[in-house]
């Protein structure tokens, strides 16, 4: 069994990651309150997902170069900066075009720290990687927590929503001056030898085997499947919150603190789930985890009253905890040396989830109300399973026989 180590440098990237997490998962419950703000409707709001769709692309796009410029860790740093002055311009400005020109900037940046982070420890921990990338965002997570909560919080107070832009830029230069005093370093390049050993039932090729940058069949099957599981977060993160008051009779501050149950499930399964990655291959680990998801989806679907509907929430962060973490250690795996190129083109996955689904989920509810809309989910949830067959099959399609005539110790 693959044994996960911990050192300053992981401890480090968790905390980079978790960064990106309170900003993300406290978008979601902004977006309803920034359109009855803005006076737009459902469809017109669902178009700062496609600002993070946006941004998604140019950060997938500028990792690349820029980690192989400037090295993978001022790549991450230039990212948190990034991130710190769109969230400032977002929770400053007011009008529709400056609040997507704002989060087109916090996307980029945020997809620049999500592509480092991922290549740094897939780097540090080969084979121990789905476990450290599942505590990575387990961290992501749980940082997440705390933004409804906040958010939930600040608008029952009458002081809405943005003050907690503020938080996030606190958040990020104590974790950049925490750094700074414990000499915290992270990889300025990536190693010269060999890709790092892949999780259990996942094959990487070795460097210079089939052309350092090609991409296998595997991974763009990967890529798919994060296309699909981002669709399934970021419509339950932006819209989870309309179907809470609609449905379930809650209030707005109340609907926007209970995104919140979402992200605990996935704090509480991605803890467990790190520890199970260290034993049970990457795909069927996830075939189960998408079950979890679609027993806690229509658990929420179908509850009346507030609490059984937040019960579900629960039980769908559970399941949804293992989506992304997994897919992305085998596609980082399977890419052997061309890590930092896959890093980049996966976030071009979470661009067309990012982008598509929720702004036609949000035209879809404009016409027959959120409720109703959110059936979508299950079909994500299917197709997502399909993948991850097909993925479990190129796996093994992928690894070397064995060798029927083993030369003899000694030989």
């Amino acid at each position: 069994m693959p044994r996960l180590t911990r050192d300053r440098t992981t401890w480090l990237t968790y905390a980079q990651l978790g960064l990106w997490g309170f900003f993300l998962y406290g978008f979601g419950p902004v977006v309803p309150l920034l359109r009855d703000e803005q006076g737009t409707s459902a469809a017109v709001a669902g178009l700062h997902s496609t600002a993070v769709a946006a941004g998604a692309l140019l950060g997938g796009a500028l990792f690349a170069p820029l980690a192989r410029r400037f090295g993978r860790g001022p790549a991450i740093w230039l990212g948190l900066a990034g991130l710190a002055v769109g969230v400032t311009a977002f929770g400053t400005l007011r009008p529709l075009t400056a609040t997507l020109a704002a989060v087109v900037v916090i996307a980029t940046a945020g997809m620049m720290v999500i592509s480092g982070v991922s290549v740094v420890i897939t780097a540090r921990h080969g084979p121990a990687a789905p476990a450290a990338l599942t505590e990575a965002n387990a961290a992501c997570a749980g940082m997440g927590i705390l933004a409804p909560l906040v958010i939930g919080a600040s608008v029952g107070a009458g002081l809405g929503w943005r003050p907690v832009m503020a938080v996030e830029v606190g958040l990020i230069a104590l974790v950049a001056l925490t750094a700074r005093i414990f000499r915290v370093r992270l990889p300025q390049a990536a190693p010269a030898t060999a890709a790092a050993a892949a999780p259990i039932g996942v094959t990487a090729p070795a460097a210079g085997a089939g052309g350092s940058d090609r991409l296998p069949r595997a991974y763009w099957i990967a890529w798919v499947l994060m296309a699909v599981t981002g669709s399934i977060e970021v419509c339950l993160s932006l819209w989870t919150a309309d179907v809470l008051r609609s449905h379930a009779g809650m209030t707005a501050a109340a609907a926007s603190a209970a995104i919140a149950a979402i992200v605990c499930g996935m704090f509480l399964g991605r803890l467990v789930g790190g520890r199970i990655a260290l034993r049970w291959p990457p795909a069927p680990l996830l075939l189960g985890a998408l079950s979890v998801s679609l027993v806690g989806f229509t658990l929420f679907w179908l509850a009346p009253v507030g609490w059984l509907a937040v019960t579900g929430l629960v039980v769908l962060g559970l399941g949804n905890a293992l989506h992304y973490p997994l897919a992305i250690s085998i596609a980082l795996a399977v890419a052997g040396p061309a890590a930092d190129k896959a890093a980049g083109w996966a976030s071009y996955s979470m661009g067309v989830g990012f982008g598509i689904a929720p702004v036609a989920l949000g035209a879809v509810a404009d016409g027959i109300g959120p409720h109703l809309a959110f059936l979508a989910l299950p079909g994500f949830i299917a197709a997502a399973v399909l993948l991850t067959v097909r993925l479990g099959r190129a796996l093994q399609a992928s690894a070397p026989a064995p060798d029927r005539n083993p030369v003899p110790a000694g030989a």
